[in-house]
């Protein structure tokens, strides 16, 4: 009898052991996360706020950064939501090829995010006095952002509204196509086939 509670009581020695380590290894897991994610946030803020002035100084001035940024958060929404990023199991890809997409799509959606965080980093910060270095306003700052909105509003309406232009067309062609069929009589066949 003594030899069972000796496993019982070593399998319980066990269990306390993982759950100490786990325990230990999932607040250092958050103590680590959140220094890197401070320090990960607080110096892109950095940079771009010693980065914005530069930029604004380049020809076009703001204005022409903030239609480029604009334009870079579209193509990289464009990207984050494309159908050929998608990971399909049907295709028999390796993993190798799921990892790369996956990693293009996180970029995708990387290229989609900054250009907001890099113009709202140059606004004024909040709870901190207006003359200190990294509270004060970016000149240029305001007409990118500007900028930035109309483009991003104007140019995604437009492509959203010719998307759905090509899409509505191709469907108008492939419906053409099947009434043709019908009327051939080769339409119903292959409807009962689809059906099955």
């Amino acid at each position: 009898m003594a030899m069972p509670e000796r496993r019982v009581d070593g399998a319980a020695d066990h269990d306390r052991r993982f759950r100490g380590r786990d325990g230990v290894g999932l607040v250092l897991f958050v103590v680590v996360g959140a220094a890197v994610l401070v320090g990960v946030f607080g110096g892109s803020r950095w940079a771009a706020r010693e980065s914005a002035p530069v930029l604004y100084d380049l020809p076009g001035g703001s204005w022409a950064v903030g239609g480029i940024l604009g334009l870079v958060t579209l193509l990289g929404w464009g990207g984050a939501v494309s159908e050929r990023l998608e990971s399909r199991a049907a295709n028999g890809s390796g993993q190798a090829f799921r990892l790369l997409r996956g990693v293009a799509r996180g970029a995708c959606y990387l290229a989609a995010v900054m250009p907001v965080f890099f113009l709202v980093s140059g606004l004024r910060g909040k709870n901190c006095r207006f003359y200190e270095p990294g509270c004060s306003y970016v000149p240029g700052t305001g007409p990118a952002l500007l900028v930035y909105v109309g483009c991003v509003a104007v140019v995604g309406w437009l492509t959203y509204r010719r998307r759905r232009a090509v899409l509505e067309e191709r469907r108008a062609r492939e419906q053409e196509r099947l009434r043709r069929l019908r009327k051939k009589g080769k339409g119903k066949s292959r409807r009962a086939a689809s059906g099955r």
